[in-house]
């Protein structure tokens, strides 16, 4: 009975996924790559007693298929993110970094990218106002009206998004890439500028999310979390599923925590996952959702549950100056990056704290 409740989380957790991944093959990335990822993610956890798996994340799918300016470009973003999160997790460096940026510059940051992912669901419907605004409106009545669950929230937004846009005989295009079963092709990573930009920023905004994600995630499993491993395995996780095309998978608020056997759940989400990946199941699916079914998810998600909450956290300093910081950090992590904007804020709060105040 146990084990059947343990499987029971672990697909609710891959139904939650499946959707996400949609999006992120929508943005470019390749399915069956991302496998690796997965499998590492697994492998991890059963060697460390880790109860926080990883899955497909929106908000850094959203910040890696929109930066730079080409598909290698990203992937060496997320790549090379990757491999500083490893490093910052070896050297045990998550705890200095957290607390020298401080709680109202992190929270304030992920009420930034919060914004960031629903102006994406306000593009997406400007490319197809009919499923994202049909996507939308399900999204809103689902959430609000279904106990604010956000597993119900992106299933059936996509699925009432995807039946409009074939009621309505509009031709599918969602972005699906040409992938040959069973062959991993690596890319090689390139770097620039641009390059580093992207990838301070997504080691940003990995910072924030695996002490929020992992954190909560350990809190339901009764148990505490070390964000170091997650920080290591998450990172090989992205390095590898990059270096071959896939996308990035990161920490997650997962339902497997509240499973009877919380690692062994995690565990077996992680290896349906991958399953579905390498037998190229996810792109088969995603040739019946138009890309922008995923609109009102992000909206939801960003606007509703993301900006409130963090935003929340960040405006609830009690020291001088912090209302100031977070709203600059919420300001321009939104209109440029979660690495500037997390600079932006940690050198406001220096200026306060130096009696500089402005």
């Amino acid at each position: 009975m146990e084990f059947f409740q343990d499987l029971l989380a672990a697909i609710g957790v891959v139904l939650n996924g499946i959707p996400q991944g949609l999006l992120a093959i929508s943005m470019g990335f390749a399915s069956v790559p991302t496998a690796l990822g997965f499998i590492i993610g697994a492998i991890a956890c059963f060697a460390l007693g880790s109860v926080a798996p990883i899955s497909f994340q929106a908000e850094t799918i959203v910040m890696a298929g929109t930066m730079g300016k080409s598909m290698r470009e990203r992937l060496s973003m997320v790549f090379f993110a990757g491999i500083a999160m490893v490093v910052l997790g070896l050297g045990g460096l998550l705890t200095l970094i957290v607390d020298f940026a401080g709680d109202v510059v992190l929270n304030a940051m992920m009420a930034g990218v919060g914004l960031v992912l629903a102006k994406v669901a306000f593009d997406m419907t400007k490319e197809n106002k009919l499923v994202g605004m049909v996507s939308i409106a399900t999204a809103v009545v689902v959430y609000f009206f279904m106990g604010q669950n956000l597993v119900y929230t992106i299933v059936i937004s996509l699925v009432v998004s995807s039946a409009a846009a074939k009621l309505c005989n509009q031709e599918i295009t969602s972005i699906i890439p040409e992938e040959k079963m069973g062959k991993l092709t690596m890319i090689k990573p390139m770097f620039n500028f641009s390059v580093l930009r992207g990838a301070l920023a997504l080691a940003c905004l990995t910072i924030g999310a695996n002490i929020a994600f992992g954190s909560i995630t350990g809190g339901i499993a009764g148990t505490s979390q070390n964000i170091d491993h997650l920080t290591i395995y998450s990172g090989l996780a992205d390095a590898a599923s990059s270096l071959f095309g896939g996308a990035p998978v990161e920490a997650i608020i997962s339902a497997t925590a509240s499973a009877p056997h919380a690692v062994t759940s995690g565990i077996i989400m992680m290896v349906i996952m991958a399953a579905i990946l390498f037998t190229g199941m996810l792109p088969k699916i995603g040739k019946f959702v138009p890309s922008q079914s995923i609109a009102g998810f992000l909206l939801i998600l960003g606007a509703v549950v993301t900006v409130p909450t963090n935003a929340a956290a960040a405006f609830s300093g009690a020291n001088p100056g912090d209302n100031i910081v977070a709203g600059v950090t919420i300001g321009v992590t939104a209109f440029t990056d979660p690495f500037i904007g997390m600079v932006c804020g940690i050198a406001l709060k220096l200026l306060f704290a130096a009696g500089l105040g402005i």
